[in-house]
């Protein structure tokens, strides 16, 4: 049997996903490698680990037959090369804090709104570009040398084919790229003093970026989130995205470019020719869940603690949490925001705060749902993945918060089987993403809304609103 293979360059490690053209997944495999933290607030990584790992993975796989191969992985992170194509330095990640003064200018040369008008998403820390500019000013001598820049899943393929290309929605995360024209923006590129000459040439994510030594095709790819959202089947306006993980998304697919005017959500590429997405991004969502358990119940099952939270009204008596741990980026983009429990009383215990827990996050994606809706999106159902989706009581209180079904899938792979489905078009396996995740994806069940639950959440809902602006002050030094 042929398969297509997903190859996933996350945070922690790379995962292989086989699967068969039918959908069905034939092999998994998954290879751990470091994460460094050599200061406060940056985390960096050897890309050679990358390529170590996907070999290691490649290789366990063991399917025989393989028609193609996609790529996908952590968005953001910058790998610059010399011009012999050496890596010059660790690569600077995604979730890396070091660049709030490069975040600054850029906004300040080009103005928020103009950037936002180009790029769809306002200067963050975890973006390429402010890279960049931080290497500029302080490791000038690596900035002299820099030939090549090329995101994480992309250094993996160049060591797999031997050929450096990017896809438009991984390239629509660094802040350098024109979303709506899906090109690399000349004018951020000459405001920013960045050579055009180091980046690479931009496909669209099923196209064929490569073949490996055995001649197999390989995709273009896309982004993580991107093509985490074509596994559960939002390849086109309609459903929603929902990612229960330790961060939580609301994802839209979009018929045209459209971006929040201040930046409050992401707007990049779609996966799909022609197509775009905007994403409202939570950063703690399962990860308040985990921060709850090993704080108080460490040791214990999430199942433990969810069912603890469940004789709890909805609204857990006026219990209500603030989940804002590490910061928020929707609606907020404010990495100072800070966490809260308001309303606690003698009644309530350990379950009653695990049910604030769920619903202060449900809470949060409903954030970004509304700022969704100002860019016209409507939707009539949402799918869920992540950790958090295992659990049908958080779903049944996302789906009333929301006002939404939400609905399971039957192959829960994330992003590595987005890019398996990328694979096949590109092997010609199906004829384009459409047929591909028609071919693949199917749904599971269904949850529905709580009616009964409805009046109480649109109340708690504006109570938690209020909180935000309302303890904002309190928590400068």
């Amino acid at each position: 049997m042929s398969s297509l293979v997903g190859l996933d360059v996350g945070t922690t490690g790379v995962k292989a996903l086989a699967v068969s053209p039918e959908g069905e997944v034939l092999a998994r495999i998954e290879e751990a490698y470091p994460l460094s933290m050599p200061q406060p607030g940056w985390a960096e990584q050897d890309p050679e680990d990358w390529w170590r790992a996907t070999e290691s993975a490649l290789a366990d796989l063991a399917v025989a037959d393989i028609a193609g191969i996609g790529l996908t992985g952590q968005m953001h992170g910058l790998v610059v090369l010399d011009e012999r194509e050496r890596v010059l330095r660790p690569a600077i990640l995604w979730n890396d804090q070091r660049t709030a003064a490069e975040c600054a200018e850029i906004e300040e040369r080009l103005g928020l709104r103009r950037l936002v008008e180009l790029t769809g998403n306002r200067a963050l820390p975890g973006f390429t570009a402010p890279k960049l500019l931080w290497l500029r000013r302080h490791e000038p001598e690596v900035y002299e040398r820099i030939a090549h820049v090329l995101l994480p899943k992309d250094y993996v393929r160049l060591r797999l084919t031997g050929e450096r290309w990017i896809d438009a929605s991984d390239a629509s995360g660094t802040l350098l790229f024109d979303v709506a024209r899906r090109r690399w923006s000349e004018e951020v590129l000459a405001a920013l003093e960045i050579p055009s000459k180091w980046l690479p040439p931009v496909l669209e994510s099923p196209a064929v970026a490569g073949h490996t030594s055995d001649g197999v095709p390989v995709a273009a790819g896309a982004g993580d989130q991107a093509a985490g959202a074509l596994g559960v089947g939002v390849d086109r306006p309609g459903p929603l995205s929902v990612v229960l993980g330790t961060s939580g998304v609301v994802f839209a697919a979009l018929p045209a470019f459209a971006a929040n005017p201040e930046g409050r959500l992401h707007s990049f590429c779609h996966a799909v020719p022609d197509g775009w997405h905007a994403m409202g991004v939570m950063l703690a969502a399962a990860g308040s869940l985990g921060w709850l358990r090993d704080v108080v119940a460490p040791g214990e099952s999430f199942e433990t603690l969810t069912a603890e939270a469940e004789p709890w009204p909805a609204g857990a008596e006026g219990l209500v949490f603030l989940p804002y741990l590490t910061g928020e980026r929707t609606p907020h983009a404010d990495p100072d925001a800070r966490a809260a429990f308001v309303g606690l009383s003698l009644r309530h215990d350990r379950g009653a705060i695990v049910r604030a827990v769920l619903e202060g996050v449900a809470f949060g994606l409903r954030d970004a749902l509304e700022l969704l809706k100002e860019l016209g999106v409507e939707p009539q159902a949402g799918r869920a993945s992540g950790g958090g989706a295992r659990s049908d009581l958080w779903l049944r209180i996302v789906a009333s918060v929301l006002g939404v079904p939400l609905e399971r899938v039957a192959v829960e792979e994330g992003a590595a089987y987005g890019a398996a489905l990328l694979g096949g078009v590109a092997a010609g396996v199906f004829a384009d993403v459409h047929e591909a995740v028609a071919a693949c994806v199917r749904v599971r069940d269904r949850i529905e809304p709580e009616p009964a639950w409805a009046d109480t959440y649109a109340h708690e809902y504006q109570r938690f609103r209020a909180l935000y602006p309302a303890l904002r002050p309190l928590e400068e030094p």
